[in-house]
């Protein structure tokens, strides 16, 4: 189950990063509303997580997650430069996920 609310957790800090795009410096009270309520949950979450993965592989597949989706919303949502750097860098960040989450041994 903490795998679980790892992954939710990853995917609610895509959601309140791009509402946070979309807040203009939080000057749009609807996204601002939605950054914070999405920050709150993300949070929740990866504290459920870390009663029991290890605080470092929670944490770094956490953000992990964070940053792989937020190269690709910025990608698909906000146009973003897709270079061959930033894909091998993308396909670096995904194998390090990857590998904390096979070596963790939960």
């Amino acid at each position: 189950m903490a795998w679980f609310y790892l992954v939710i957790a990853g995917a609610l800090e895509v959601f309140w990063s791009t509402c946070m795009k979309y807040s203009h410096g939080f000057t749009v009270a609807k996204f601002t509303i939605l950054t914070i309520i999405g920050m709150v949950f993300s949070f929740l979450l990866l504290s459920q997580a870390t009663k029991t993965l290890p605080l470092g592989t929670a944490y770094a597949v956490w953000t992990g997650i964070g940053a792989a989706g937020a190269v690709i919303i910025g990608i698909f949502l906000f146009k973003e430069p897709v270079t061959a750097a930033r894909i091998f860098f993308f396909v670096l960040l995904l194998a390090g996920i990857i590998g904390l989450k096979a070596t963790s041994g939960h």
